[in-house]
């Protein structure tokens, strides 16, 4: 039985994932526990390779499945080589993205079933979930003008909009789906408030466990 903490941060690109989740890793490390932030996909040099395929601009001829293999591919890999042996030494394990990511991008997004898609990711990453998991709810639009403003597009950033509702939609059912996991943030909000909110919701996580 794992003796860590996993959280794992979802939403769309832009949403301000990056910002809270290195709010996260501040509080953790405040009161003197270990951690270890990893992204997805990627975080392993197997991962990262993985990454740079899926995400490259130019492989527009990317078949649904094997992308979703990609994905589950680069996931089983961190969460052998990374998050289970971190979760084993009692760590703080903050992902950037976990299962739910393929789910509502593979799933909903590209209209793959949703039951395989979750099929295939559970096997992947053993069964194991994130002990809680934040989805910060910023409508498409916005996260995509503030993510291309900042760094440009990738492969699935330059999917046609209707992709994006289709993901986003996705996101709201499982949060509708997994109440007690996943914690819907309204991204509109001003950082330090959407933190505190994250931060409450772990204490209480923590407090149940």
């Amino acid at each position: 039985m794992k003796k860590g903490f996993f959280i794992s941060v979802e939403g769309l690109d832009g949403s301000g994932k990056t910002t809270q989740i290195q709010s996260i890793d501040d509080y953790f490390r405040g009161i003197g526990m270990e951690t270890i932030m990893i992204r997805e996909p990627g975080g392993t040099k197997i991962g990262e390779k993985v990454r740079d395929i899926l995400l490259d601009a130019g492989n527009t001829e990317m078949d649904s499945i094997a992308e979703m293999l990609l994905f589950a591919a680069s996931r089983a890999q961190i969460m052998a080589e990374k998050i289970l042996p971190a979760l084993n030494e009692g760590k703080v394990v903050i992902c950037d993205r976990f299962i739910d990511s393929s789910i509502a991008y593979q799933g909903y997004g590209r209209g793959l079933d949703v039951d395989e898609v979750m099929a295939v990711n559970l096997a992947a990453v053993r069964h194991v979930l994130p002990d809680i998991t934040f989805f910060l709810d910023k409508k498409p639009e916005e996260s995509l003008r503030r993510r291309r403003e900042a760094t440009g597009a990738d492969r699935l950033e330059n999917e046609r909009m209707e992709f994006h509702d289709r993901v986003y939609k996705g996101y709201k059912e499982l949060c509708e789906k997994f109440p007690e996991r996943i914690k819907r943030l309204d991204g509109d909000r001003n950082i330090a408030s959407i933190n505190g909110e994250i931060i409450g919701n772990i204490k209480n996580t923590l407090g149940r466990m």
